[in-house]
């Protein structure tokens, strides 16, 4: 079956992309909720005007839920991909090579490599290339492809969220994505995932700040969802405006996975496929 658009055109590369450059545009938020490089995730506290940070180490292969909602079923799954080629001994860092974002309400299925982008990939729908500067609308939802650098999704009145393209030119890295969360205030309260658990607002206490193992790092006593922790001051990187060089996000690192920061266990997000 045909991917049926409401409407669908292709702009010409010589067009300014469409989600930058007018007043009329929704401009991206300071601070965003996201992942990227080897994985790790940011998560912006607006309440506390703070963010928090994690890690997820997985195997190259697996598939973890990054937003679900249960209410109307719309879901990002991401999986993880390795190093082409690692030291003996050297830790093998893994970023997300694939994402797929669902919208059953409309049969919306949109495929991400770093390679392609593929719309209802599993009914055989059109396949666009990251060259390709275009602007697709299925019933509700509408996608932007910003030619060589990201695409934006937007779910009308529920959720706008980006994947953000990383070319790697040298080195033992294959070419990755990231993901960020440009506004989620509609989405469903029981919206879960790694990422979508924190759509909504929570609260946690940070206090006894003091030396870490580390002396050039500020080690503290987090207090969250009933747990104590020890945290970590340090930074991630934020490429959601800036795609080639990103921008430094301080935050408080949760270790161990986010033990303690996340509902349950890391491995209770692994899930069978991206849709």
């Amino acid at each position: 079956m045909p991917f049926p658009f409401t409407s669908a055109f292709v702009l010409s590369a010589s067009q300014p992309s469409p989600t930058r450059p007018s007043s009329n545009v929704m401009q991206l938020p300071s601070q965003v909720t996201g992942v990227d490089t080897d994985p790790h995730f940011i998560i912006h506290v607006p309440q506390k005007e703070d963010t928090l940070c994690f890690n997820i180490n997985e195997e190259p292969g697996v598939v973890l839920s990054l937003v679900q909602d249960p209410d109307t079923g719309f879901s990002v799954n991401g999986q993880l991909i390795g190093n082409n080629a690692r030291s003996p001994g050297q830790h093998e860092g893994t970023y997300f090579g694939r994402l797929g974002i669902a919208n059953p309400a409309t049969g919306f299925q949109l495929e991400v490599t770093p390679q392609n982008i593929m719309l209802n990939p599993r009914s055989g729908g059109p396949v666009f290339s990251w060259r390709d500067q275009a602007l697709l609308r299925q019933d509700e939802v509408v996608v932007t492809i910003n030619r060589k650098k990201s695409l934006v999704v937007s779910v009308e009145d529920r959720g706008t969220f980006e994947v953000v393209l990383h070319r790697v030119w040298k080195g033992s890295h294959q070419d990755f994505l990231g993901f960020y969360v440009l506004d989620s205030h509609q989405m469903s309260r029981r919206t879960h995932g790694l990422l979508g658990q924190f759509f909504h607002p929570f609260d946690y206490k940070v206090s006894d700040l003091h030396p870490g193992s580390d002396p050039t790092k500020t080690d503290a006593t987090m207090v969250v969802k009933n747990h104590r922790l020890t945290v970590t001051r340090g930074s991630q990187k934020d490429y959601s405006k800036d795609p080639r060089h990103g921008a430094e996000v301080t935050c408080w690192f949760v270790h161990n996975n986010g033990a303690g920061l996340i509902d349950g266990i890391h491995t209770d997000y692994i899930v069978p496929d991206i849709f």
